[in-house]
């Protein structure tokens, strides 16, 4: 009997076996371990998960970026008669923070056919104040209040925003909402930097495929994949630093803030967390900074070219600096315009015109609008006034003093002079670049309207405005004010501008050492008037001057007038050879151009708390120092050197306006200066206080010229009226030559105005030398037909002194007068050394 034997194949079912594995040892080890490791992950999800989630909302309530206080410039002023649209004015408003909308705090504008009407909100500077502007012909006809229904001759617009308070790493943003970001700008920088942005969910892989597909077919790496969600979490979260971690924490942030925020929110504070690149020294943030210092426009008011312009330099914002690298910023450009175009936000039109339009930049540079060096005093003054505030991280409201139309006008004006110092130097074979300062107020309220520290402040932060340098003969007008105030009587002598004085070399001795400056080129005049004295900047004769009223007087009288007490009382102290800074000076010289009384220079206005409560208002800070009848004897005698002396140049370049001033130098050049509106003290020299070798005529007075006549465009400084005579003074036709009446034979007659009661009386000249007194001098309010025809013929002695422009040659570093050295003839015969006065 035989049995077929077949092969049988039992088939067992796989998940059978992989349950029999995972219920065999092994199994149950490696099911273990995936446990642990799952559970791991979740729990190391879960932590930072919660970690990021409470960074976030940390930073959230607290606001995303640290809120600093907003510093204000002046209100604009406006005008009947003023050449001025109501377009125009509407553009201002809106830089401002004024609207259309009458929900906005800081107030609205309507515009009518031929007017428009203001309407100041809770928030605004001047609460309510509304009013209503009338227009024809392209001027302002009528300006009506609507708060009492009055007519006014004047309006003030809202003060404009100079910059936010910036931080201690020197960020600046202006912080824009949403809304205010126009949809231009918007367009372009979705079309440049996420297309979908609306769409996604914070991560876009559509993109990541997009960007990937394209760098592999091109085989570069130029796409960007991270969405605008991605790239807000990485730049305000997270290091730069490439790495896994970084990147999986950049994925676990973005979804948290696609969950708490909506896409509007992200948008707005990826709008005003961007790094866009630099200007001087500080980090431009946002795109409300960057329109303001790439185009020198307000956000809402940018153009389709300046949007893409901006957009273009979210890809690298320095590698696309706009002034250091145009034709690559332009490139760039013209490539997010053509996506503009692509994506449906420009029409082909619209897009050939931006492409072909040139890179309009801001001519004027970031530091015309910003004040860096004036921002660096308020923030000073802050500090030192409102300890207890906290002002980088509170919001609160400065208001200044600050002129914009005036600042920019500084900064032009610093600009183009020193490009022509720069070329005087280089003709002289000096190779260094000097510096400068310039500082403009209001002399009657001692407000500060324009302030320049310095030729570039990215370079320099170096305030020079407050730098301690000599001064100068723009000292020389406190000697000659404290001779005028002896026409007050109370002292042995009565001098006056008419008075005589000799201009010759001259030794001398003080605490038993001599001492011999000289006048600039060695020149002397011999027996000359006070007026001419100063108005030619006579070394000798101002100390003479100086030694006849008693230095002491002189150093009593800088002091009243808010010269830092370090002058003494020395002969070279007569011709301005001890420190003082420009701001000094420029409080100083509000005497003169404030009818005899000084006013203390201010840089706040106010200060309004978080919930615009008011913390401060300025006061001016005044002293009376001299009679109004002696400072109107000084403001002639001033007016005289832009009419004759070392100043006339000024009345050849334009500038004709009534005028009074002094031009200084020592190591430096000066000039100080005023018109009845408005005052200006310009410094030229090297930080490290070497020889300038250019006098202040042709160094610091080309700057004040051209600064003070663009003041003169402006509405509130045009107006420049002569100096009035205040009661008690009197005018004399006297001879030009000794100071006394004039007689029919004399032939150098002037007209001069004296304080009553101390006109010169007789005939034979008066005249001031070592010891000697006069009983009478005087002043002239009209210029004679050549001025400089009526000075005695130069003297051209020999004199061993220094030849350093009008300044003491031979002093210590003290200003303290050193033996003079004897010339080599003296040397070889033995000369005399001469005696001091009894």
């Amino acid at each position: 009997m035989t049995s077929d034997k077949k092969n049988v194949r039992v088939r067992v079912p796989q998940n059978a076996l992989l349950t029999r594995f995972f219920f065999s040892t092994p199994g149950k080890v490696l099911l273990a371990c995936s446990f642990v490791v799952a559970l791991a992950c979740a729990s190391v999800f879960t932590y930072f998960y919660i970690h990021y989630s409470h960074l976030i909302d940390a930073k959230l309530k607290a606001g995303p970026f640290v809120t600093t206080s907003r510093i204000y410039a002046a209100p604009v002023v406006v005008g009947i008669g003023d050449t001025v649209t109501p377009d125009e004015i509407a553009a201002q408003l809106r830089r401002s923070g004024y609207t259309e909308s009458r929900n906005n705090p800081q107030g609205y504008y309507e515009i009518h056919p031929d007017e428009i009407q203001i309407y100041p909100g809770p928030e605004s500077y001047f609460r309510d104040e509304p009013g209503v502007i009338h227009f024809a012909a392209g001027r302002i006809l009528r300006i009506v209040s609507l708060s009492d229904n009055t007519s006014r001759t004047e309006y003030d617009l809202e003060p404009l925003l100079i910059t936010n308070l910036y931080d201690k790493n020197r960020e600046k943003r202006r912080y824009v909402k949403y809304a205010d970001i126009p949809p231009v700008l918007r367009n372009a920088v979705i079309s440049a930097e996420d297309r979908r942005f609306f769409q996604h969910s914070g991560i876009d892989p559509i993109g990541v495929f997009r960007a990937t597909y394209v760098d592999l077919k091109e085989g570069r790496k130029e796409q960007g994949a991270s969405t605008i969600s991605q790239q807000l979490a990485r730049g305000m979260w997270l290091t730069p630093a490439r790495s896994f971690k970084r990147k999986a924490a950049e994925v676990m942030i973005t979804l948290q803030l696609e969950q708490k925020l909506s896409k509007q929110q992200i948008f707005e504070m990826y709008c005003n967390q961007i790094d866009l690149g630099r200007r001087g020294s500080f980090t431009i943030r946002g795109f409300g900074e960057a329109a303001e210092a790439y185009f020198g426009e307000d956000i809402q008011q940018l153009t389709v070219p300046q949007a893409a312009t901006l957009a273009a330099m979210l890809r690298g914002a320095s590698y696309y600096n706009p002034f250091r690298h145009p034709e690559r910023i332009k490139e760039r450009r013209n490539t997010v315009l053509g996506l503009m175009r692509d994506y449906g936000y420009l029409s082909d039109r619209e897009y050939a015109l931006a492409e072909e339009s040139p890179l309009k930049l801001a001519t004027t540079g970031a530091e015309s609008s910003d004040a860096p060096y004036f921002v660096d005093l308020v923030n000073d003054e802050l500090q030192n006034r409102f300890s207890d505030y906290d002002f980088q991280t509170g919001s609160y409201r400065i208001y200044t003093s600050l002129d914009l139309n005036l600042q920019r006008a500084a900064n032009a004006a610093v600009q183009d002079g020193m490009k022509q110092v720069d070329e005087m130097l280089r003709k002289r074979k000096i190779n260094k670049e000097a510096q400068c300062a310039l500082i403009a107020l209001d002399p009657h309220t001692g407000e500060i309207k324009a302030l320049v520290g310095g030729r570039n402040y990215g370079e320099s932060q170096l305030d020079h405005v407050m730098a301690k340098r000599q001064p100068g003969s723009i000292f020389k007008p406190f000697v000659y004010a404290a001779a005028m105030n002896t026409a007050l009587g109370g002292g042995s002598q009565t001098l006056t501008p008419a008075s005589i004085v000799d201009d010759s070399p001259t030794t001398f001795w003080f605490d038993g050492k001599p001492y011999e400056p000289g006048n600039f080129k060695h020149e002397y005049y011999g027996m000359t008037t006070l007026r001419q004295a100063l108005a030619h900047s006579m070394n000798i004769a101002t100390i003479k001057v100086a030694e006849m009223v008693g230095y002491n007087n002189v150093v009593n009288l800088a002091h009243k007038a808010g010269i830092n007490a370090d002058v003494k009382a020395t002969p070279a102290m007569a011709i301005g050879s001890y420190d003082a800074t420009p701001l000094e000076m420029a409080g100083a010289y509000t005497v003169f151009a404030n009818n005899g009384t000084r006013v203390s220079p201010v840089i706040l206005d106010e200060v309004r708390g978080i919930n615009g409560n008011l913390i401060y208002r300025s006061k001016p800070d005044t002293r009376n120092v001299l009679d109004p009848r002696v400072n109107y004897l000084m403001v002639s005698m001033l007016e005289e050197v832009l009419r004759s002396g070392t100043g006339a140049s000024v009345r050849g370049k334009g500038f004709a306006v009534p005028a009074a001033g002094k031009t200084g130098t020592s190591h430096d050049g000066w000039f100080a200066g005023f018109t009845s509106q408005l005052l200006c003290i310009v410094w030229v020299g090297f930080d490290d206080n070497s020889e300038l070798n250019l006098e202040g005529a042709h160094s610091a007075l080309p700057i004040w010229t051209q600064f003070m006549k663009q003041a003169l465009a402006y509405r509130t400084y045009r107006d420049a009226k002569p100096f009035s005579a205040p009661d008690g003074i009197v005018t004399m036709q006297i001879d030009g030559s000794n100071g006394q009446p004039a007689t029919p034979y004399s032939q150098n007659t002037v007209a001069e105005v004296f304080i009553a009661g101390t006109e010169p009386v007789g005939t034979g000249p008066s005249t001031l030398s070592n010891g000697d007194s006069t009983n009478v001098a005087g002043w002239s309010t009209a210029p004679a037909a050549n001025a400089s025809a009526h000075l005695p013929p130069l003297r051209t002695d020999p004199l061993p002194a220094p030849s350093a422009n009008e300044t003491p040659a031979q002093t210590d570093a003290n200003g303290q007068p050193q033996p003079a050295k004897r010339g080599f003839w003296k040397k070889l015969f033995g000369a005399a050394k001469p005696k001091p006065p009894a």
